[in-house]
């Protein structure tokens, strides 16, 4: 596996890796600001991807990908989301580990949001537990997602 800085034709990509877990976070793939959001990203050179160099080239096909953002001394994981084919594999971590190495300066802290303990997608995605294990803790409660379900801030200190 190999982290990169994303480009426009990793595009097609973040689609792919969007509509796997539209059951989980509403919908992205046809919602313009989605677009929007991580043509930002990706403009700014604030998005990575893991791939496999043995694999497909770019766009779909991707391992995962990363939304980041940061304004020191406070981070933001914006989007995080591992292939389905990829899950627990440890692309997450590296995502996290190389946009941390990149962008994060401390002191400061690193947040991100993400479900509620209550939500259907809080254990079947996985994300509570690899942000716990990751040494971030659970915060205040954030507004609900677009598709009605709980959400909260996990949030890390760095020194």
């Amino acid at each position: 596996m190999m982290i990169r800085t994303a480009a426009e034709q990793d595009f097609p990509g973040f689609l792919d890796l969007a509509s796997q877990v539209e059951q989980w976070f509403g919908p992205m793939v046809g919602v313009p600001g989605f677009h929007d959001a991580v043509r930002a990203h990706l403009r700014a050179s604030m998005a990575l991807v893991a791939v496999d160099p043995t694999g497909p080239g770019p766009g779909p096909g991707l391992l995962g990908g990363l939304l980041f953002g940061a304004e020191p001394p406070s981070h933001h994981v914006h989007w995080l989301v591992v292939s389905d084919r990829a899950r627990g594999k440890g692309v997450g971590r590296a995502l996290m580990a190389d946009a941390t190495r990149r962008w994060v300066r401390g002191p400061g802290r690193i947040e991100v949001v993400t479900f509620g303990a209550d939500h259907p997608g809080a254990a079947a995605s996985g994300a509570r537990v690899f942000y716990e294990r990751l040494g971030f803790l659970p915060a205040e409660p954030a507004e609900p997602g677009p598709e009605g379900g709980s959400r909260q801030v996990f949030r890390r200190t760095v020194a």
